[in-house]
Formats: C-alpha cells, sequence, structure tokens
C-alpha cells in the first residue's frame, strides 16, 4: 500500500506498540504532524509547553512504564531544546526515541532557515543516531532505532527526517517488531562468581539502576534471600530491593545511610549488580570497598573496570546472571547481619530543619508517604531529591523517576507529566525545589491542558539548597548567587495556569495541606516553606570514605 514517509512514521509507532507521543510541532515536522491527526484515534499526542519538556515527558513515560518513550519536535531549535532530555535519557539508560524534522535534502548543509546537524550535535548523548535520506530506508531505521533503544543497556536514539521524505510516497509493507535478544552470561564466569559468593563470610549486594531497566528486581530479591546477604541501592536502584526487607540497607553513597557505607568499607565480597560506581557512591575510588573482592555484573562491558577495579566481571542480561547466582547460592551465617544491624543509626535530626516552625522537609515527606498507596514520586535534582530517596519507602521498582547521572535541575514537570500520562488512575508526586521549579515551571499549562492530576510540592527556601550547602560546608559560607530572593508568589502563579495552588508554611499544618492536596484530583501545586539552613544529612565529602561522613552540621 502507497503510504507517505509521514503515514509510515506513525504505522512504524503502531508497529512497536507505541500509543503516545509527546512533541511540539513546526515547519520541518508539519507533514508528520498532519499524518498524526489522520491516525488520532490510535495514537495519543501530548502537547508541551516545550521541546526540553517532551523529551522528559517522554522519558518519564517510559521509566515509569519500561516501555520505550517517544518524542517529536521540528528542526534547527526544536530538535536542539531536545538535547538535555536526551542527555538525561543517556545517562540513567532511559530507551527513547526522538524523532526530528529537518530541511529538505537538497537544502542541508547551505545554513537553511531552521537547518541545524542534530546527528551532530546529539553523537555524545545518544546511543545512536540516523538521518534519512531516503524514504525507501525510513521504516526499517525507526524499527533498527527501536531495537538500538530497547536492548542491551537501553538509552536514546535519535532519527532526523528531512521535510521531503516525510512527503514522498513509497509502498509500505507492516512488519512484526522484532524480538530483543539477551545476552547469556559466561557459564565459567558464573561458577567462579558462586564460588566466590559462598566462600565470603561478610558480602553485600551493590544494586544499581540496571537492575530496574533490566526488570531483574524479583532475581536480586531471590538472590538476596537465599544467600542472606544485605543490600546497598544507588539512587537510581530505589525500588530494586523493597525498602522495608530487613536486607535493605538503604541508599549507598554521599548521602547514603551509616549502615550501607560502613558494610562497603568493612565486606569481604562486593557484588555489584547494574550498577556503575559513579563518583557519587565511590568516592575516593582507591579506598572503595578496600577489604573486598568486587564482582560486576553488567550487560555493558564498557563499565568494568572503568571506575573501581573488580576481580571478576559478568558480561550479559543481568536477570539471568542473578537467576543463575541465586541457584547456586548458600545461606551465610547470621553474625555479619547482626553486627550491619548494630550500625543502623535513628533518623537525623537537623537542626537547620526545625527553624522559625517552618516544616520539616523530613517529615514532608513521610507524611506524603503515610498518606499515598503505591505512588508514582519524581523528583528534580537538588536537596529535596536526596531527601526523598531517602525517606520515602520505594517497595517495587519504576515508582521512583529522578535524574541520577546527568543530574538535571527542571526533569520533574516534564517526568511527572509523562508519568501521569502513562498511569492516569496512579498517584503522582512531584517533589520539586523552588531553583528546579523556576527551569521549566512553564509546563504547568501542560498539567492544566490535560488536567493533569499531579500534586507538585515545592521544597521552597528561597535559595539553592544543594550548591548553598556545599558552600557553606567546603567555602566558607561565602553564598555566591545561591540567595536569588526571588518574589515568586506560587500559589498565585498556580492559579494563573488554572491549577489549583496552596501554601503550606507551619509544621502544624502539614497533614491538614498535604491531605488537602493529595485528595484533589486535580493538578496541585504546594508552596511548602522550609528553612534555608535545612541540610541533606548524612553527607561525605567528594572523594571521601565512610570513614569521612558527616552526620551533623552547624
Amino acid at each position: 500500500m502507497m503510504k507517505t514517509g509521514a503515514q509510515i512514521i506513525v504505522e512504524c509507532l503502531l508497529e512497536q506498540g507505541v500509543d503516545t507521543v509527546f512533541g511540539y510541532p513546526g515547519g520541518a515536522v508539519l507533514n508528520i504532524y498532519d499524518a498524526l491527526y489522520e491516525y488520532r484515534d490510535r495514537l495519543r499526542h501530548v502537547l508541551t509547553a516545550h521541546e526540553q519538556g517532551a523529551s522528559h515527558a517522554a522519558d518519564g513515560y517510559a521509566r515509569s512504564t519500561g516501555r520505550t518513550g517517544v518524542v517529536i519536535a521540528t528542526s534547527g531549535p526544536g530538535a536542539t531544546n531536545l538535547v538535555t532530555g536526551l542527555a538525561t535519557a543517556y545517562m540513567d539508560s532511559v530507551p527513547l526515541v526522538a524523532i526530528t524534522g529537518n530541511v529538505s535534502v537538497d537544502l542541508l548543509g547551505r545554513d537553511s532557515f531552521q537547518e541545524v546537524d542534530i546527528t551532530g550535535i546529539t553523537t555524545p548523548v545518544t546511543k545512536h543516531n540516523f538521518i534519512v535520506k531516503r524514504v525507501e530506508e525510513l521504516a526499517d531505521t525507526l524499527r533498527e532505532a527501536f531495537r538500538i533503544a530497547g536492548s542491551g543497556r537501553k538509552g536514546p536514539v535519535l532519527v532526523d527526517v528531512p521535510k521531503d521524505v516525510t512527503a514522498a510516497k513509497i509502498d509500505y509493507e507492516p512488519q512484526q517488531p522484532a524480538a530483543i535478544e539477551t545476552q547469556e552470561p559466561d557459564e565459567a564466569a558464573i561458577c567462579r562468581a558462586v564460588e566466590l559468593l559462598n566462600k565470603a563470610r561478610r558480602p553485600l549486594i551493590y544494586a544499581g539502576g540496571g537492575v530496574i531497566s533490566s526488570d531483574s528486581a524479583e532475581a536480586l530479591g531471590e538472590l538476596a534471600r537465599r544467600g542472606q546477604i544485605p543490600v546497598a541501592l544507588s539512587l537510581m536502584g530505589q525500588g530494586a530491593f523493597p525498602s522495608d526487607d530487613p536486607l535493605c540497607l538503604g541508599m549507598i553513597g554521599m548521602h547514603g545511610t551509616w549502615a550501607a557505607n560502613r558494610a562497603s568499607q568493612e565486606c569481604d565480597l562486593l557484588l555489584a549488580a547494574g550498577a556503575r560506581f559513579s563518583d557519587r557512591v565511590a568516592g575516593n575510588r582507591e579506598r572503595f570497598a578496600p577489604r573486598a573482592k568486587i564482582i560486576h555484573l553488567d550487560v555493558d562491558p564498557a563499565e568494568f573496570r572503568k571506575n573501581v577495579r573488580a576481580d571478576l566481571t559478568v558480561e550479559g542480561d543481568l536477570r539471568k546472571s542473578l537467576s543463575r547466582l541465586a541457584a547456586g547460592i548458600s545461606r551465610k551465617e547470621k553474625g555479619w547481619l547482626e553486627e550491619i544491624r548494630s550500625w543502623i543509626v535513628p533518623a537525623i535530626k537537623d537542626p537547620g530543619a526545625c527553624k522559625d516552625n517552618l516544616p520539616q522537609p523530613r517529615q514532608v515527606i513521610e507524611t506524603v508517604a503515610r498518606l499515598t498507596e503505591d505512588p508514582l514520586v519524581v523528583t528534580d535534582v537538588g536537596q529535596h531529591q536526596m531527601w526523598t530517596a531517602q525517606c520515602f519507602p520505594f517497595y517495587r521498582p519504576r515508582r521512583f523517576l529522578t535524574s541520577g547521572g546527568l543530574g538535571t535541575m527542571g526533569y520533574g514537570m516534564g517526568a511527572a507529566i509523562g508519568a501521569q500520562t502513562a498511569f492516569p488512575d496512579k498517584q503522582v508526586v512531584l517533589f520539586t525545589g523552588d531553583g528546579s521549579f523556576h527551569m521549566n515551571m512553564n509546563e504547568l499549562v501542560t498539567l492544566a491542558s490535560y488536567n493533569l492530576p499531579v500534586t507538585v510540592i515545592v521544597m521552597n527556601n528561597q535559595v539553592l539548597g544543594m550548591v548553598r550547602q556545599w558552600q557553606k560546608v567546603f567555602y566558607g559560607s561565602r553564598f555566591s548567587a545561591t540567595d536569588p530572593h526571588r518574589p515568586t508568589d506560587y500559589v498565585k502563579l498556580a492559579e494563573a495556569f488554572g491549577l489549583c495552588g496552596l501554601r503550606l508554611e507551619r509544621a502544624e499544618d502539614t497533614e491538614s495541606v498535604l491531605r488537602e492536596a493529595l485528595s484533589a484530583r486535580r493538578p496541585v501545586v504546594v508552596d511548602c516553606r522550609i528553612s534555608p539552613d535545612a541540610n541533606v544529612l548524612p553527607m561525605i565529602p567528594p572523594g571521601g570514605t565512610a570513614d569521612d561522613i558527616m552526620m551533623e552540621m552547624a
């Protein structure tokens, strides 16, 4: 059947099981948007306020569902506005397909209106990218883009399509999506890993975001419980192992728990699963897990020995690797677990958070957790992100959406839109800071336009909290450009966008205001006033180890 390139794009999306795309129209993608109109009963399009918001929305959709997200943007500035979202997805291994328009093939390289070399620009922040100059190559290129995005270590792929290619016609033959093949782990490496695990007296599992992206949480749980091995989670690994399990030590790293960090120093074997030993976890790479043999499981061999030495590496599908280890593991003695439990400290009291009877960040987050049931929790980046990772109980994967690798302020609003679009009946809560909120608050109009009942909680300390905390600790309290004195009235702003705005200014009103916000079932913005002197604790200084951990701060 003869179809235009634009129709072929939509047909290929439907082939891949796509039901929702996010984007913003423009001249170079008018043919694609005309096809979207034609197929509007089969494919939903969500119009955001800005292409960056669309890219984060596709990311949030992908993280919450486990499916590949799709974003569409026009050429030139439309395409370049996707770059931060693509880099965010790339750093966190999120499957994404970005479809951009470009000027017609005969205008490429002529500095035409809204022309940009988007494949050249995005090469460092995509798993792969394509420019399609012949309509005959379009369908197979799109199919390959989805295969690449969703296989191995997942990631974003960009497909750039000149406008004349979307207008050209060709005979289109539908195909079933190609099966995603998974790599078998090396049997000898698995046997050696089992041997090392069974010999270890003080083992520790360090689980990262790869456990979630590979749907390996069940296999991880089986291994940990059969062997009675404690589990420490990276920021991206939150939800990979239930936070209420007795074996869960919480988050590891710069703002992780004392128990998780101390265990990494005292263990005699560290099993890293789908984790990359980032600087925010390993700190001083030469002194990380100094007493341990290290086994590193990952689908991406580029991560092996990149940051931290490994005594044994196992390349392959993580779920298969963990399942085979679980089949051979022997149960450990209780002494190691009992020692670790003696390191668990009560909740940290931060005097800086208790000033002027303002709501306390941890109390706010814990109250939201108590008033909700299995919500999707999204954050921006900063202090509120760390408090959420520390305090919110996550019992299963894909309930915590955050920018871990790139650390993108402004990520949260778009991601919350994507998550709420994917799960219209679930509670979606966005924790953000006033700094992050200002980055992409234009997307409030998207919440209003689609009546997406996201609860936005702005931890408003009227400063750039995390940077200010570093200035306090490492720069002698020289607060340079972190007290912006912005007069934004968040309640009036919410109302101007057609949303509900609430203000939370007193600690004793925490539950009543949050209960009202969470029960509204409409978009709500809560201006939650917190102290600018509230700190994220514990804290390990950059390049430090658990021995340098700070449990209190003036």
